[in-house]
């Protein structure tokens, strides 16, 4: 089995008749709030049917996956270009590397809750420094990780062999464990980092906004942040918020990036356009089983979709 059938899918499920249902019974209808610019007009904002080639901070659709950038990345990665939003998300995020000039030699990137996705392996093969971080024991029980097959302990649990190979990926790549809540004081001077989905589960919404903001301070000024999470599609007050899963509302990041633009920081503008096409309607149901389309999910009666988010530490 390649690894990318392992995704991170360890949170609770909907009630189990919804398993039942088809999920082109139930399409994706947008609501108003969706649309609305930001009450802060500090916080940059967009309305447009989102590009994968010129990213912002962005949901998941279906239109950037036929784009040649998705079809590249997924043929980077040696795995299928399928609509599947754990795929966009990785797209998503070596792609604002590459906007940004941080997958190149002398490069130096650390990434949170790594577990065993081909991220690192590519941006070793462009000749990048990567360290690789997951959860120390006891944490990713917590979470759910270790009891998926995804959790990291070695640089070889993170090897792609496929994508680079394995003496160059060690002598670029390394691995130590750091918990998200308290990243470790000497993780420091980066040019880059990022997270792919791992921040919802850190405790709370707050936690994983301030997280994001805690992220930066691994950064040199004028680093690049990039992370990706779960967005709530169906309302912008009510939500789902336990000790292993927060669903992040539109008015979670306006807050997140007004607080960030005050300390300096530059935040690609945020656009939460769902997507007009016939697969953004479709809304995948529990149990999932890799079943696809696979961008706009059920979780605990919630529509949810992926969402990328861009900061560039302050100068």
């Amino acid at each position: 089995m390649k690894p990318w059938h392992r995704l991170r899918l360890p949170w609770a499920v909907a009630p189990a008749e919804a398993a039942q249902a088809d999920p082109i019974d139930h399409p994706y209808r947008a609501p108003l709030f969706l649309l609305r610019p930001p009450v802060d007009p500090s916080v940059p904002f967009r309305f447009a049917l989102p590009s994968l080639a010129e990213p912002v901070s962005q949901l998941c659709t279906a239109n950037q996956m036929v784009e040649p950038t998705y079809l590249d990345w997924c043929a980077e990665m040696d795995i299928p270009p399928d609509r599947h939003r754990k795929f966009w998300e990785w797209c998503y995020i070596l792609q604002a590397l590459r906007r940004t000039g941080m997958l190149a030699p002398n490069r130096r990137l650390l990434g949170f809750g790594t577990g065993r996705e081909p991220l690192p392996s590519v941006m070793a093969k462009y000749g990048a420094t990567v360290v690789a971080t997951d959860a120390p024991q006891g944490v990713d029980d917590v979470q759910g990780w270790a009891s998926t097959n995804q959790h990291s302990q070695a640089v070889r649990d993170l090897h792609h062999p496929a994508i680079v190979p394995e003496a160059d990926f060690v002598a670029r790549a390394s691995f130590r464990t750091a918990d998200m809540n308290a990243i470790p004081t000497d993780l420091r001077g980066f040019d880059a980092c990022w997270s792919s989905c791992c921040f919802e589960h850190l405790g709370s919404i707050a936690h994983g906004l301030d997280f994001v903001e805690n992220s930066l301070r691994t950064l040199r000024p004028g680093g690049i942040a990039v992370h990706t999470t779960e967005f709530n599609l169906d309302s912008n007050d009510a939500t789902v918020e336990t000790a292993g899963l927060s669903l992040f509302r539109k008015r979670d990041f306006e807050a997140l990036i007004a607080r960030l633009v005050a300390h300096g920081h530059e935040v690609w503008p945020l656009n939460t356009h769902p997507g007009y096409a016939e697969v953004d309607q479709i809304v995948d149901l529990p149990p999932y089983q890799r079943a696809l389309p696979h961008l706009k999910i059920v979780v605990y009666e919630t529509t949810v979709t992926s969402i990328g988010l861009v900061v560039r530490r302050a100068p």
